[in-house]
């Protein structure tokens, strides 16, 4: 059982709120989004593991059991070409949950025309693998989000 936990304080808001239909669709996989408090912040890690893919404005991490968990920091953001995003780690970097991996401003996105709205998605995995999801309410980094069978 993997437990993934909110990488930033925010309020919890399900895929479906997501303005994006790759992620609202959970065409990417299943999983929740968490509209995140407005200022600069850091997005830490949902789970222990190591970081196999990081970008600016998004991150993978894969636990000891395989799972991969993305965090996507705002929407289209990819467009910003890194502009406003800070790497605290590196790609291959073992993380602990809770680590700073990206420093960010949410409210800079959303200056810059974009939704600062952050989907956290099992990759791979079945939607019936999901439970105790949190679509809802407010969120602290490191609340839990959901456990992954």
């Amino acid at each position: 059982m993997t437990s993934v936990t909110s990488p930033m304080a925010g309020r919890a808001v399900g895929l479906t709120a997501v303005p994006d239909p790759v992620f609202s669709g959970s065409m990417v996989g299943p999983g929740t989004a968490v509209d995140p408090d407005r200022g600069a912040t850091e997005a830490v890690a949902p789970v222990d593991g190591i970081v196999v893919s990081l970008h600016p404005h998004a991150y993978v991490v894969v636990d000891a059991t395989g799972h991969g968990v993305l965090t996507h920091l705002g929407i289209d953001t990819v467009q910003l070409n890194g502009r406003g995003f800070e790497l605290l780690v590196a790609k291959g970097d073992t993380v602990r949950r809770g680590q700073a991996l990206v420093r960010w401003d949410p409210a800079a996105v959303e200056e810059g025309g974009k939704s600062p709205i952050c989907p956290v998605v099992a990759l791979e995995a079945m939607p019936d693998s999901l439970t105790e999801l949190v679509e809802s309410g407010k969120v602290r980094a490191g609340d839990s989000l959901f456990d992954w069978a």
